[in-house]
C-alpha cells in the first residue's frame, strides 16, 4: 500500500472518522457548558484503516516544515529525534506514527537495496509510564531514552493544557528537549469569555515560538470539507459555532 498523499490526507482521514463515530454531529454539552454541534472521540481510533489513515495524517504534518529542513539538493532532515506519545491516549498514536515513517522510507527507497539510508532510521517513539518502575528496566519511559534528544509530543487534543504540561515535565525531567507538538484536533474555540486565544493558542504562547504546536484538523476543515457529508443543517450549526465561539 502506498502512502496516502500529503495532500490528501485530510480527505482521506475525515470520511473514516465519521463512519468509525470518531467525529459525530449531533447536541453535546462539553464541560465548558457549551452546546456543541459536533464531538470528537479518539478513543474510537482502533480499526486498522482508521489507525493507519490518522498515523499518514500525522506522518503529512511531520514530514514538512517546521519539523523538517529541506537541503539544496532535496534531502531532508528531521528537526526532532524521538515522537512521544503521552499516556494513554499518545501511546498507540507515538507508534502507529513512527511505523508510517518507516513505511513511507521503505516506499521511497524502493530498487534501491537494503543499504539506502531512509530519512526517518534515527527516528524513535517513546512513551510514559502513569506510575515510574522500580523493579526490572525500571524508570518512567518506555521506548527510546530520551535524554539528549529532540522530542515531538503527538496527542487527540489540547483542552486545558494540563496534560501537555505533564509531557513537558517528564520529558524535560528526563533529559531531553521539546522541540514541537503535533495534535489531531484543534477546536479552534476561545478558552473562555476572558481568554480570546483557543486551547492551542493559550498552549503556543505558553511555549513560545520554538516550539511550534501543529494540528492534523481543525474546525475549518470540518466546515471546508464536510459538506457534502454531513448536509447543509449540520454544517450551518458549525458555522454559527464558530461565529460565536471562534478563537482569534
Amino acid at each position: 500500500m502506498s502512502p496516502i498523499a500529503d495532500q490528501d490526507y485530510k480527505a482521506a482521514l475525515l470520511p473514516l472518522l465519521i463512519s468509525n463515530k470518531v467525529l459525530s454531529f449531533g447536541s453535546y454539552i462539553l464541560k465548558s457548558g457549551r452546546e456543541s454541534p459536533y464531538f470528537f472521540t479518539s478513543s474510537l481510533l482502533h480499526s486498522a484503516p482508521t489507525l493507519r489513515a490518522t498515523a499518514a495524517a500525522y506522518a503529512s504534518v511531520l514530514s514538512a516544515p517546521p519539523f523538517v529542513t529541506t537541503a539544496a539538493d532535496g534531502t531532508t532532515t528531521p528537526s526532532f529525534d524521538i515522537i512521544f506519545g503521552p499516556a494513554y491516549k499518545g501511546i498507540p498514536l507515538c507508534a502507529a506514527v513512527t511505523t508510517e515513517l518507516a513505511v513511507r522510507d521503505a516506499l521511497s527507497s524502493k530498487g534501491q537495496g537494503q543499504a539506502a539510508k531512509g530519512t526517518w532510521d534515527n527516528v524513535s517513539y517513546s512513551f510514559n509510564r502513569k506510575e515510574a518502575k522500580d523493579h526490572g528496566e525500571g524508570g518512567n519511559i518506555v521506548g527510546a531514552p530520551v535524554k539528549g534528544k529532540r522530542v515531538v509530543i503527538v496527542d487527540d487534543v489540547i483542552t486545558a493544557g494540563t496534560a501537555l504540561r505533564e509531557a513537558i515535565g517528564i520529558i524535560e525531567k528526563e533529559g531531553g528537549t521539546v522541540v514541537g507538538v503535533v495534535i489531531l484536533l484543534d477546536r479552534e474555540e476561545r478558552v473562555s469569555d476572558t481568554e480570546a486565544k483557543s486551547a492551542v493558542g493559550v498552549a503556543q504562547r505558553s511555549l513560545g515560538d520554538k516550539v511550534p504546536i501543529r494540528a492534523v484538523l481543525g474546525l475549518h476543515d470540518l466546515i471546508e470539507k464536510l459538506g457534502d457529508q454531513i448536509g447543509e443543517a449540520e454544517l450551518q450549526r458549525l458555522k454559527e459555532y464558530r461565529a460565536r465561539y471562534g478563537a482569534e
